[in-house]
């Protein structure tokens, strides 16, 4: 569709209408008065009708003119408001925002703050996948991705949530029937439980201690919490997943004083492609959850 009048002098020409002729229109808007009168005429020559009746005191506008200038009001404020509406939505995060993590993160961290996630977020619909491994985010459609350890990927852009404690822990139960490992040679005499599918998950921080041998096994951590919860034997677990447990006496802390502090292990990062078009929702998110998460 071509007009025949520009937006710009269609503005001039509101201005000289407004202020009630053409200098008052110029000094108001800071601009030269002849500007102000070409694109009068040109507007005029474009649609072959006089808009205006100039006088030397005066400018009036003809019959035709104010129908002209009446729909053009109403059209450029369509234009403002249209304008408006998608710079106000565009600030406003909003479709679907896919997040992966390792279930037990999901479970303890993620999941029980969705609900004031949506209300903070209404616009934002939130699809939660669980993977026990690193996931490629776009092979699988990930969004904003939750990785616990060091980070080897550098083609994504990371965001530090902080870092989670691992602790060495066993129910009391198991520790009434089993006793209580003091040293960690000692844990050589207990029921080990520890992961099946990444085998560096079985290096404990604890000095002087070697990758541990497991004699139970899971591919999923919340897996290996429910069987040290049950009495099922000693696990190293991180601290987003059992700090709850320990602050109520659900599991024992072992070993403390030998345990090692600082390792990559312990990292948690939101990674995410920068550029994607899901970023507003994905900064939302981090900057959300970040402040409640308990690691």
């Amino acid at each position: 569709m071509n007009l025949k009048t520009r937006s710009d002098d269609l503005e001039l020409l509101l201005a000289v209408v407004e202020f009630g002729g053409f200098s008052a229109a110029a000094d108001a808007l800071n601009i030269q008065v002849a500007r102000i009168s070409r694109s009068v005429t040109k507007i005029e020559k474009d649609l072959g009708a006089t808009i205006l009746i100039r006088t030397t005191r005066r400018v009036m506008l003809t019959d035709e003119g104010k129908k002209f200038v009446d729909a053009v009001n109403i059209g450029l404020q369509h234009i403002q408001n249209a304008e408006a509406d998608i710079t106000v939505k565009a600030k406003i995060p909003q479709g679907k925002l896919r997040i992966d993590a390792v279930s037990p993160f999901i479970f303890h961290q993620i999941a029980p703050h969705i609900s004031a996630f949506k209300k903070a977020y209404p616009s934002i619909e939130i699809e939660l996948n669980s993977n026990e491994g690193i996931v490629d985010l776009i092979e699988k459609r990930t969004d904003v991705a939750i990785r616990i350890g060091k980070l080897d990927d550098s083609t994504l852009h990371a965001k530090t949530l902080g870092k989670s404690s691992l602790f060495i822990v066993a129910s009391p139960q198991y520790i009434a029937q089993n006793g209580l490992p003091k040293k960690p040679i000692d844990l050589k005499n207990h029921t080990l439980i520890g992961f099946s599918n990444i085998k560096t998950l079985n290096k404990w921080p604890i000095r002087g201690l070697d990758t541990i041998t497991p004699t139970i096994t899971a591919s999923n951590g919340e897996t290996i919490r429910q069987l040290a919860l049950s009495g099922g034997g000693i696990t190293c677990l991180s601290g987003f997943m059992v700090n709850h447990d320990i602050e109520s006496g659900k599991l024992i802390s072992l070993i403390d004083s030998y345990r090692i502090e600082g390792t990559d292990r312990e990292l948690v990062n939101a990674v995410f492609y920068k550029s994607s078009a899901a970023s507003e929702r994905v900064k939302a998110f981090i900057d959300f959850i970040k402040p409640k998460l308990t690691l």
